[in-house]
């Protein structure tokens, strides 16, 4: 699959935007990038596998995950189309995944290897920006999930959930998007936990609950 069909779609992410189609065609070859296609559900990398590219999504979604030595499933974070992955591993000493990465629909990837990517930081000062801006970026998000996950009860991080789904979605019944299974995941938790406190807050008159929706019965839980 050749970058020329995909340089329109590089041109609107902010990584590429100040590049021009000469420069494209100048600093890429068959031997410094490739572009690979995933079916849903592929394990892209397994935890601990060397990372020797920046991936750019260009399409589909990937699900960052980790798994603990007993089998338990953090769910990290999800990226989409524009996102990229490996940019915070690829100069690193220690550069193998400390996570699985793994597509959750069909997906399309651009691998960038590092001497391209130091080429390219080198010519142009707004490439390098938002390459060192993406890294900043990751490393404050998972700061902030593993700050989220050690200090908030279970109870408390659905109510950051349903408050956050309250004003993204306008409304006191909210939509589920996912299963318990992976909404526990991405809690860090396990799903029966997620369920007896979800079980316990509706026997409070709080919500109530089917496995499709969330609906906030008293407002006062909903934090500013």
């Amino acid at each position: 699959m050749k970058l020329k069909y995909y340089i329109p779609l590089l041109k609107t992410f902010d990584l590429f935007k100040n590049l021009t189609e000469k420069d494209f065609y100048t600093f890429f070859n068959e031997n410094n990038h490739r572009i690979s296609n995933y079916p849903k559900k592929t394990l892209i990398y397994l935890q601990n596998e060397k990372c020797n590219t920046l991936d750019i999504i260009l399409e589909g979604a990937l699900l960052i995950q980790n798994v603990d030595e007993n089998g338990n499933i953090l769910t990290i974070n999800i990226f989409e189309t524009g996102s990229k992955i490996g940019g915070n591993l690829l100069f690193c000493d220690q550069n193998n995944y400390p996570m699985n990465v793994s597509s959750i629909e069909d997906s399309t990837l651009l691998h960038i290897k590092k001497d391209l990517i130091l080429s390219l930081c080198q010519y142009n000062y707004h490439f390098l920006y938002e390459f060192m801006r993406d890294i900043s970026n990751k490393a404050f998000m998972l700061g902030n999930k593993l700050k989220t996950i050690s200090m908030k009860t279970i109870r408390e991080q659905i109510i950051e959930f349903l408050t956050y789904e309250y004003f993204r979605q306008n409304s006191l019944k909210i939509s589920l998007n996912m299963t318990k299974k992976e909404w526990a995941e991405r809690l860090g938790i396990h799903r029966p936990s997620l369920s007896r406190e979800l079980a316990k807050m509706q026997k409070e008159g709080l919500i109530e609950y089917d496995r499709n929706s969330i609906t906030i019965k008293n407002k006062n839980i909903i934090t500013k």
